[in-house]
């Protein structure tokens, strides 16, 4: 059974300007559906109400009330502007009859859902219905990234600890009494060389609450220490690498760039060095250490033994964690021994050629290779992408086939587009990076007996990832100590 809902609207000024009826709409819309053998269910009128919106129309909220509640199966108008004069409210409609299976019928138009031609008309829709959303999400993304390059955080809910924001208000204020808090835990992380727990703990033993009054944890301390907001700076998009970016704020800062920087370059050491205890300042290889023999990093031992005047003193080992595990041979080094074998081993390594221009010349071949090969496949893809709207605005191939095939192709060419980007923004920087290694070397031949064990351990953790060391046992008392390799980490 065709239950049909007839739709009729005309304007006060329609009616006066170009002699509109409502009457007469009804009779040829009544008389088109005897013809076609459909049941009318009810006639929607919204008589002297401009076209312009839906909300304000009480006789097509009706229709569309009686069409969720299964009441009319098809819709029939006299032309669609009659409908709606407003285009994201005819896709809107047209989206709710494909959703509830009702068919859309307009009499001056000849379209009807039923036939090929009415069901190309609302293919046509569902591609601008989806254009329209990919625009709305796209100018949405264009809205906050335009935000936060003009130097506005996106921060809606809860402003950085550290900062307030008025409601209407743009810029993000200091809160001078979490300001101290925040120089205080940049302090105590990256000068007094506290893990992030210790920190989160210190500030719960005093009281101190976080923004929304909760207690600190590790991953809040992290979160602070490597937020840029408090170097005067705005975020965009931090979990998406692709669409990330920093960009310079409107607000004040609250610590300096140079003290940023630095517990930047110490956090990101964390993932190469982590301690089972913080080492002490004497022990400043601990974390740096690792076993030639089966790769294992080498624990910080300590030993202690009493001089002829009974007086307690200690010495520092090291000792391989996979030796504890009763799973390698290595021997016990001494830090000492660690110490002069590391002096020798900088002070034998030769100073670094000049890059060959030939060298670089090949890395630039292979990276416009790269670059020309993605943009082929970009090129191919987009070909595809067109290929099947042909496909679809013919008919051969319907709406959900469409989208099954499409996004996966969206998927690939954001992966090359990036892809293409990171190759276009990105520079061959092996030749800066060796005069850096370079730099280090040189500034440790001839500084590093005159640095202080706590300097020592800073020089460590930031510029070197990796020592292999090798122990060779020469007789139950003595172990030579060798360094193999050492890997500088020039970023």
């Amino acid at each position: 059974m065709v239950n049909t809902g007839i739709y009729v609207r005309v304007s006060t000024e329609e009616q006066a300007q170009e002699g509109y009826s409502i009457r007469a709409q009804e009779q040829k819309l009544k008389d088109y559906a005897r013809i076609k053998d459909w049941g009318v269910y009810k006639i929607y009128s919204d008589e002297g109400i401009s076209g312009k919106n839906i909300e304000e129309r009480p006789a097509i909220n009706s229709l569309i009330d009686d069409i969720k509640n299964g009441k009319v199966n098809n819709v029939l108008v006299f032309k669609i502007d009659r409908l709606t004069r407003n285009t994201a409210d005819l896709i809107t409609l047209i989206n709710l009859f494909n959703e509830y299976d009702c068919a859309f019928n307009s009499l001056s138009e000849s379209i009807d859902t039923k036939t090929a031609s009415g069901r190309m008309f609302v293919k046509i829709i569902g591609i601008f219905a989806e254009f329209e959303r990919e625009n709305i999400i796209e100018r949405t993304k264009i809205g906050f990234e335009r935000k936060v390059r003009e130097g506005y955080t996106l921060a809606t809910r809860v402003p950085s600890y550290g900062y307030d924001r008025e409601i209407g208000e743009k810029v993000q204020t200091i809160n001078e009494k979490e300001a101290i808090i925040v120089r205080e835990v940049f302090d105590m992380f990256t000068n007094q060389h506290l893990s992030f727990l210790e920190i989160s703990n210190i500030l719960n033993n005093r009281k101190v609450p976080t923004k929304e009054n909760a207690v600190w944890h590790s991953r809040t301390i992290k979160n602070m220490l490597t937020n840029c907001n408090y170097v005067g700076k705005v975020r965009y998009a931090t979990k998406d690498e692709k669409r990330h970016f920093e960009a310079e704020g409107a607000h004040e800062p609250i610590i300096s760039k140079e003290l940023y920087e630095e517990t930047q370059n110490l956090i990101k050491k964390i993932k190469t060095k982590s301690y089972t205890k913080r080492p002490s300042e004497e022990n400043y290889f601990s974390g740096a250490l690792f076993c030639s023999k089966c790769g294992g990093k080498l624990l910080t031992h300590s030993s202690y033994r009493k001089n002829d005047k009974g007086e307690k003193i200690g010495s520092s080992s090291y000792r391989c964690s996979n030796y504890i595990k009763h799973t390698c041979t290595a021997s016990n080094v001494s830090h000492p021994r660690v110490e002069r074998a590391f002096i020798n081993y900088i002070n034998n390594i030769e100073d670094f050629d000049v890059i060959d221009e030939m060298e670089i010349k090949e890395k630039e071949n292979l990276h416009n290779q790269k670059l020309n090969t993605l943009y082929k496949q970009k090129d191919v893809l987009e070909h595809r992408e067109n290929e099947i709207l042909n496909l679809y605005i013919s008919g051969t191939m319907d709406f959900e086939h469409y989208t099954e095939i499409k996004s996966p192709l969206e998927q690939e060419k954001m992966r090359i587009s990036a892809e293409i980007q990171e190759l276009e923004n990105a520079q061959i920087e092996d030749e800066q990076e060796k005069i850096i290694k370079a730099d280090i070397i040189k500034n440790l031949k001839e500084n590093w007996e005159l640095l202080t064990d706590l300097e020592k351990r800073q020089f460590i953790v930031q510029f070197i990832d990796k020592i292999i060391v090798d122990g060779i046992k020469i007789n139950q008392k003595s172990t030579a100590v060798k360094i193999l390799d050492v890997k500088f980490n020039t970023m």
